[in-house]
């Protein structure tokens, strides 16, 4: 007995604790990225070839054993290339939890104004019931994306904001990308989610939305076409059914902006939104 309590005490010592909890951190993590997406059934494939091998080796079946060992060879590469969407979601996600002053450039950065510019023109486009899809970029850059659209670079305000969005301008149909406190570009075509799990009710606008946070750590606002419906996307959770208080609210949290920082700012933008809509 004391023998065992001695082993168990050699086994629990701090490094082994540390370790056990980083693996069981990592899984986890793993896990909850990996849950709901496609990529849940590929990885139960892989876990039932695994258990097919052991049986292999068990039962000395020497043809299945060199099928599958000779198949092992290429599961890395195969794995990376079916799960290369999860695989960059996970990287910044993991990413996004590391406080490192280099990689901090985006967020934070904006100020209360610009915000209250994009609210005030997003309830403006809900109100009149015009489809607009508004990306904020954060850590990951989104250059690719910009310099597929018809680039910009303009200051942020309500009225280009509207005016793009507008059905009968050229600029309308696509999405439009916030970098650096600027409209870098509009008309921007994103991809669209993979995920088997989203609503059909939601359509191509929305969707787009849902695929640029699952590949970057970007955030999107949408106005639906159809019903007026002002939606948030963040990590490829959707929030949807907002009024510009809960949106904003959302964007500064998102931002890292205190929100008692611009509430004078935030009363007078809502009135103006507010007599705008009733006026129109």
């Amino acid at each position: 007995m004391q023998q065992f309590l001695e082993q168990l005490t050699t086994l629990l010592t701090l490094r082994n604790v540390l370790d056990i909890a980083l693996v069981f951190t990592i899984v986890y993590v793993v896990l909850r990225l990996l849950r709901g997406t496609r990529a849940v059934p590929t990885m139960v494939g892989i876990v039932l070839l695994a258990l097919l091998y052991w049986l292999a080796v068990a039962q000395d079946l020497a043809t299945l054993e060199f099928v599958l060992r000779s198949a092992v060879l290429y599961i890395g590469v195969a794995i990376i290339v079916l799960f290369q969407s999860e695989i960059r979601q996970a990287l910044i996600y993991f990413a996004n939890r590391i406080n490192v002053p280099i990689l901090i450039r985006q967020r934070g950065q904006f100020g209360g104004s610009i915000f209250d510019e994009i609210v005030l023109a997003v309830t403006t486009l809900a109100s009149e019931k015009t489809g607009a899809l508004i990306v904020v970029e954060r850590n990951v850059g989104l250059r690719n994306f910009v310099d597929a659209g018809v680039q910009l670079d303009s200051r942020i305000s309500y009225d280009l904001l509207v005016t793009i969005f507008n059905p009968s301008t050229p600029l309308h149909d696509g999405a439009v990308i916030i970098q650096n406190e600027r409209i870098a570009a509009a008309s921007v075509f994103l991809p669209l989610t993979k995920n088997p799990g989203i609503s059909r009710e939601l359509g191509t606008r929305h969707r787009a939305a849902i695929g640029i946070t699952e590949g970057s750590d970007a955030i999107s606002i949408v106005v639906s076409e159809e019903t007026g419906l002002i939606t948030y996307v963040e990590g490829g959770t959707v929030s949807r059914n907002l009024d510009p208080t809960q949106l904003r609210r959302l964007l500064l949290e998102a931002m890292n902006i205190p929100l008692v920082e611009t509430k004078r700012e935030v009363t007078k933008t809502m009135k103006e939104a507010e007599t705008e809509i009733t006026i129109g």
